[in-house]
């Protein structure tokens, strides 16, 4: 009996310290669609200062993977103009990107988090239309 009490404490904990983790951290909803089979862009992630510089990455880690689908992610250059106060710089960004299954249509969702520098986190679930509709294929 004391060791079924310990493992329904040890369960009650992890979920609690779940929780706690989730509640410290922003949750953001987005939607999306994608066609079967192609590459659909999910977002950009980069740290652009004050002064037009980089800061360091976010880590990006996927937390709930997509049932009919993968989540891939790049490394590469951001050129942004009249982002901030910066009228044109460069820096170092990741791309995230969604392949639904070639053979899949319907709804498709999974769920990233994106650590920032400062210890700032942010979830992110993403709900995609997943369609042979050539309208389909819109990223962000």
């Amino acid at each position: 009996m004391l060791a079924i009490s310990r493992f329904w404490l040890g369960a009650a904990f992890l979920c609690v310290a779940v929780l706690a983790a989730r509640a410290q951290a922003s949750i953001v909803e987005r939607q999306l669609r994608a066609a079967p089979g192609h590459d659909v862009r999910i977002g950009i992630y980069t740290d652009i200062r004050q002064d037009c510089t980089s800061g360091p990455l976010p880590a990006i880690r996927l937390l709930a993977p997509p049932a009919h689908g993968a989540v891939t992610v790049k490394r590469g250059m951001l050129k942004a103009t009249n982002f901030k106060q910066c009228l044109a710089t460069e820096v170092p960004a990741f791309v995230a990107f969604y392949h639904a299954a070639g053979d899949f249509n319907g709804t498709d969702e999974f769920e990233l988090e994106i650590s920032f520098a400062g210890g700032r986190k942010q979830l992110q679930h993403f709900r995609v239309n997943v369609s042979n509709n050539p309208a389909a294929g819109r990223g962000i």
